[in-house]
């Protein structure tokens, strides 16, 4: 495979009054921190770039803009076009316990003009920041309250904006760093129907494909009564397990957190078995399967073997044309063949 590939930049503004989690989000996210450590993050001056590679070949061009008010004035005025043209996403952070949440949101409009004049494709992803300082009983009703007034403030983007309720100390904040990155991989759903034709020949309930650095998922399919499981959350649940896994490997063998990761993970009960492995050099993969040696060992198996048509998705290309028969192409280059052979030869023993 060619891995000179021109790497797709996406330009993201992250953008929110001072003090709304902004930085410690992002930390969390893409730096490996965990909760209690950013608490020793200051605060943001003007603007803080990151170029963080996601999944081999999308770069994400991240602009962390200081929330202070001169800061957003200058971005409204002598920076307008320069902060504000070429942007994919932008995601605003609004602090739940903000005293002076009118004025927040005034900001925000005027962020949102200046965005419809020089980025109105853009997509806006508002979060609602902090929720756990919030008692549980009032979560949902001041979420609610909160999404309507700043939806009324959003403009053209209006039908569009997207708004999650988020905190650094639960799962919430992956959800919507997941939805967030989905919208930006080009080939998400090439890789998305891939990934169903690979569940139906492996029988799996469901396949999860994370990205190996930050631990967020891409994309998943769900079969069959997997359809009925009441976690609505199981995914991102996964995503902090393996993001304190990496950091626990960090911390007893000296690797950086962002550079840690394990082969594999095997979970069996009498109910279902689970495993997460490596899928390419950027993925790993997550199967649940029903509690059977045989289609557990089959299933590793056609993996391994399923590799090199993940590997071929480089999303800096178009999506190819032929993905939905990638399988059946495989079958006449003898994968098929190898499938059922290997299977057959590990089952007779």
């Amino acid at each position: 495979m060619n891995t000179t590939k021109r790497q797709k930049q996406r330009k993201v503004l992250l953008m929110g009054k001072s003090g709304a989690g902004k930085s410690s989000m992002r930390s969390i996210v893409f730096s490996n921190y965990v909760a209690k450590d950013v608490r020793r993050l200051g605060a943001t001056i003007d603007v803080e770039h990151s170029n963080i590679k996601f999944m081999g070949n999308l770069m994400l061009n991240l602009w962390d803009c200081g929330g202070q008010d001169g800061f957003v004035e200058n971005y409204l005025t002598h920076q307008r076009a320069h902060v504000f043209s070429s942007v994919a996403v932008l995601i605003f952070v609004f602090d739940i316990e903000s005293r002076e949440f009118a004025a927040d949101v005034i900001s925000y409009s005027s962020i949102i003009r200046a965005l419809a004049e020089h980025s109105p494709s853009a997509a806006v992803f508002v979060l609602i920041h902090k929720m756990d300082l919030v008692q549980a009983r009032l979560r949902q009703q001041l979420f609610d309250e909160r999404t309507e007034y700043i939806r009324s403030a959003s403009e053209s983007f209006a039908p569009t904006v997207d708004f999650f309720a988020t905190s650094i100390w639960d799962q919430s904040l992956y959800k919507a760093w997941t939805q967030i990155i989905y919208f930006l991989i080009p080939n998400a759903r090439s890789i998305e129907g891939l990934l169903r034709e690979l569940a139906e020949v492996v029988e799996a309930r469901e396949l999860i494909l994370y990205e190996r650095t930050t631990c967020l998922m891409v994309t998943h399919v769900t079969r069959d009564v997997e359809a009925e499981n009441p976690f609505s959350d199981r995914f991102e649940r996964i995503s902090s397990i393996l993001k304190t896994h990496k950091q626990s490997m960090a911390k007893h063998t000296g690797i950086p957190a962002g550079s840690a990761n394990f082969a594999e993970m095997q979970i069996k009960t009498g109910r279902f078995m689970f495993f997460i492995t490596r899928l390419t050099e950027n993925t790993n993969l997550a199967a649940a399967i029903p509690p059977s040696e045989q289609i557990f060992n089959a299933a590793r198996i056609n993996i391994a073997l399923a590799r090199p048509r993940f590997a071929e998705l480089d999303i800096a290309s178009k999506p190819r044309p032929a993905v939905q028969q990638a399988f059946a192409h495989s079958a006449d280059s003898g994968w098929e063949g190898r499938e059922r052979e290997s299977a057959a030869a590990g089952f007779e023993g």
